[in-house]
């Protein structure tokens, strides 16, 4: 069966972006993108680089792990606000949202449904993992759902900002096990945890 795989870069403090919700990464940014964390990327997890940065780094790997990638409302009109309506073209790319009533791409999927039931239905699906890209609003929905998290820790504190989960998310402990770590030189560390009994 398919896992839900959350994979996504946190600060030390826990969150994912500052309190505005921007790109991290973007122009105005804060997160630090030293050659060797590209480089990983590049070689562990190719599929989840969006299109723009595939094509200025010439890459065309498949990737191994994913060929889903989910989204909410909020993390996926970040690209469209920079002018981009797809940015992973090379998977299925679902957004979930209840106001947006037409895709602005067509290779998009809108969800307007249950996320539980939909990644419920897309687990029993032939194919790759899901990567579950966020945002925190969506994760948070999905928590009892995730299998796996991969956790792209940067070596920065931000002090206030979206967190890794929606402050909505229902109480509910958890225990992972570390399952694979690498550690940079430049300082990020990945950190990949299974939930125990998944």
């Amino acid at each position: 069966m398919r896992r839900l795989v959350h994979y996504i870069a946190t600060t030390l403090d826990g969150f994912i972006a500052g309190p505005d919700g921007g790109d991290p990464t973007g122009p105005n940014g804060f997160w630090p993108i030293p050659e060797d964390y590209i480089q990983h990327l590049v070689a562990e997890y190719p599929e989840t680089l969006p299109v723009h940065a595939r094509q200025a780094l010439s890459v065309t790997a498949e990737g191994t792990h994913f060929d889903t990638v989910l989204e909410g409302r909020r993390s996926y009109e970040i690209g469209l606000a920079a002018g981009i309506t797809d940015a992973y073209p090379h998977l299925r790319h679902l957004v979930f949202s209840r106001t947006l009533t037409e895709s602005p791409d067509p290779a998009v999927e809108l969800v307007a449904d249950d996320p539980v039931a939909t990644v419920r239905e897309l687990k029993q699906q032939d194919g790759k993992d899901i990567w579950l890209l966020g945002g925190a609003e969506l994760a948070g929905s999905l928590y009892a759902e995730i299998d796996t998290l991969i956790i792209k820790l940067g070596p920065l504190t931000i002090g206030d900002g979206i967190p890794l989960f929606s402050r909505k998310a229902a109480f509910d402990p958890r225990t992972w096990t570390l399952a694979d770590h690498t550690a940079l030189k430049s300082g990020a560390v990945f950190l990949t945890y299974t939930r125990v009994g998944s």
